[in-house]
């Protein structure tokens, strides 16, 4: 698939770009080899030709009549990006910087100092500093404004500027200026940079419930939470109950990453399906065997930040019937994207397929309803764009999944306190604070759920 899309869209940049008024500039400037016209009459894309004579038209004459002055990589990038996201939400095209930042994303490493930051009043905020890291070491602190990087002041960066210039090679130097509360005096503190692991799961004890939050699903997700299980489950020893799988807000991620996480559950059966454009390019994958919780009770928390590679696991376990899924309904992003590296260092997210639960259900704009709906709060949250797949512009159709008729039909083996689980949070609920697990209302029904699994397990035993 990755092969047949690339050699199309470089026939048809080719003979594009060599065509019309502007051939000459674009042969010149881009390398590319004239096509004779007889070409379109041949093989019947006359209208291609045409189309694609146009292309060469606006070009030539944006270059040459703009108000100022265009660099013409600018205008071929930005045309090709028109050309990808007019095709629906999810494609687009990446620069080479764009590129090199979507990989680091993806490996879940880098080069850096190993802090979580924000912008605040045209300062950078430190959020928290990750532990065993240079910023860790050197004392920095939550709350600390960073002020400068190697004297040079943070004021008129963006917050993506500020990162990049505090990535960099391992072992290379950065001097930060921090502005500390109740210190008089800015602070210069040196660091070195070192590989800094992302941290993409992160896990503790909730009394006898092991509780894991998957932040995204990068190269270091399984792995992740995998040890992160072990270490839960070596704590608690005999007395672990179960697993709280928090999925909420995860964007998603790699999709090997989701199938790995759903197989750490599920003994056997499909776990995802994708169905392409060309059947031959259509893949399932299943369960390789080996529940790594050896058969405790799990509860996946979601809800509307939940998409893509958090609703394969999702879609999955519910299927199975192998978690309680509690929560909101989740966004709806039923389709996978192909990234393909470009000439140039750049690459093109494509979307290249469907992807369907192990019942064959498509998700696409519809999302995963939660078994027990619980909100996280008695106020309506503002949105501030788009809040569902569904209501984004040029959003796949949901096609090609199991008629409503044959999907699954209602679970029968939830615990029966189910029916009593409040949907919201009474009038008196504390205020959600993240360092506070007794103010995170979905995540307290969600341990009572489990609590109910775990004794009827033990009854049923």
């Amino acid at each position: 698939m990755k092969l047949r899309t690339g050699l199309l869209l470089g026939a048809a940049f080719i003979a594009g770009v060599a065509v019309g008024p502007a051939s000459g500039v674009l042969t010149q400037r881009f390398g590319v080899h004239l096509l004779p016209l007889a070409w379109a009459d041949d093989t019947g894309h006359a209208e291609t030709y045409r189309l694609l004579t146009l292309f060469g038209d606006v070009f030539e004459r944006v270059r040459a009549e703009y108000v100022e002055p265009v660099v013409d990589r600018d205008l071929v990038e930005n045309s090709i990006n028109g050309m990808l996201t007019g095709l629906d939400p999810h494609s687009s095209y990446m620069n080479a910087k764009s590129f090199r930042d979507m990989q680091v994303q993806t490996r879940g490493e880098f080069g850096g100092l190993g802090i979580e930051v924000t912008q605040d009043s045209g300062y950078i905020k430190v959020i928290s500093p990750i532990d065993d890291t240079p910023a860790s070491k050197a004392g920095i602190k939550a709350g600390d404004l960073i002020l400068a990087l190697d004297g040079q002041t943070v004021q008129g960066l963006t917050l993506n500027d500020a990162v990049d210039k505090m990535r960099g090679a391992p072992n290379s130097k950065i001097k930060l200026t921090i502005k500390r509360e109740g210190v008089e005096q800015p602070l210069e503190i040196s660091l070195t940079r070192e590989v800094i692991k992302i941290q993409v799961v992160k896990s503790r004890m909730e009394g006898d419930v092991a509780y894991i939050r998957v932040t995204s699903f990068s190269e270091q997700t399984d792995s992740g939470l995998r040890k992160a299980f072990n270490t839960l489950k070596a704590e608690a020893g005999d007395k672990l109950k179960g697993v709280i799988l928090d999925l909420r807000n995860n964007p998603g991620g790699l999709l090997d990453q989701a199938i790995a996480v759903s197989d750490d559950f599920v003994n056997e059966g499909e776990i995802v399906s994708t169905r392409a454009r060309h059947p031959e390019d259509s893949q399932r994958w299943n369960a390789k065997g080996g529940d790594i919780t050896g058969g405790l009770p799990v509860v996946v928390l979601i809800n509307g930040g939940s998409a893509s590679a958090s609703e394969i696991v999702s879609g999955a376990l519910q299927d199975h019937r192998r978690a309680v899924l509690v929560g909101t309904r989740s966004f709806g992003k039923g389709s996978v994207q192909t990234v393909i590296p470009l000439p140039g260092n750049g690459a093109m997210r494509l979307t290249t397929a469907r992807y369907y639960t192990p019942s064959g259900r498509s998700i696409q704009g519809l999302g995963i309803a939660p078994d027990v709906e619980v909100q996280a709060s008695r106020t309506e949250q503002a949105h501030y764009g788009p809040e569902r797949e569904a209501d984004l512009n040029k959003a796949l159709k949901n096609t090609g999944g199991v008629p409503q008729s044959e999907a699954p039909p209602p679970r029968t083996d939830l615990p029966a306190m189910v029916k009593d689980v409040p949907k919201l949070p009474p009038e008196n609920f504390p205020a959600y604070d993240p360092t506070k697990s007794d103010t995170d209302f979905q995540l307290q029904q969600g341990l009572s759920v489990l609590h109910a699994m775990a004794a009827s397990k033990h009854a049923a035993n």
